[in-house]
């Protein structure tokens, strides 16, 4: 009830609280830069019982990973988002895994775009910023290769058989913000990768026309 934009997704067991907080400021480093601009930055953790078993709290040094996905949200919400009109303001996006069974950070982007919509409609509705600053919606997915067949949306049993895991995030004008590729065991090949890509695209688009019918629904 507090935040500017507040999202739970459930993506089959996955399942990650999105929340966006309006800040009347910007990072230091941006204040005293010579292009003044609007900034989307985000935040990741994953709860201590969010897994099967107990995970410590990250609290002074988050992990490695914990790190470059937080960048990752960022980069694909800033690519959602017309930071000049957004003004001299940034938009913080939490996004808190309260039960994982793979794909956590696909699920955080999907969701923190319509908790980043959400804040940014606020914005409009009090005539802070012009029509304009979402420049056009963001969603992504896992997808892998398991037993040579590609599959859509991973779940951790299925993330660990996978001979390839590969997320996509897309924008919703069909141009890619990031394509995330590991094989597990043997190299794959050009033809698997366009398996994989075709079928994250067709994923993408069910999420994107969900994120619609989401904001569609939500009253500010």
């Amino acid at each position: 009830m507090y935040p500017e934009g507040s999202v739970l997704i459930s993506m089959g067991n996955t399942k990650v609280l999105c929340n966006a907080t309006v800040e009347e400021n910007l990072p230091r480093w941006l204040r005293h830069g010579k292009f003044r601009h609007g900034w989307v930055t985000a935040e990741y953790a994953m709860l201590p019982r969010s897994t099967q078993e107990r995970n410590n709290r990250e609290t002074l040094t988050p992990k490695g990973r914990t790190q470059e996905i937080k960048r990752l949200i960022a980069r694909s919400l800033r690519g959602a988002v017309d930071l000049e009109k957004l003004g001299e303001r940034q938009i913080v996006v939490d996004c808190d895994v309260i039960q994982a069974d793979g794909g956590t950070r696909t699920a955080a982007i999907t969701g923190g775009y319509v908790a980043l919509a959400l804040a940014i409609r606020r914005l409009e509705h009090k005539n802070l910023v012009p029509p304009g600053v979402i420049k056009q919606a963001v969603a992504a997915v896992s997808v892998g290769l398991v037993n040579g067949k590609a599959v859509l949306d991973l779940d951790y049993e299925m993330d660990l058989a996978a001979d390839v895991d590969l997320n996509v995030v897309m924008t919703s004008d069909g141009r890619y913000v990031e394509v995330q590729g590991t094989a597990e065991g043997q190299p794959f090949s050009r033809g698997a990768l366009n398996a994989m890509l075709l079928l994250a695209e067709m994923g993408i688009s069910q999420l994107l026309t969900l994120q619609n019918e989401a904001l569609a629904r939500a009253r500010i």
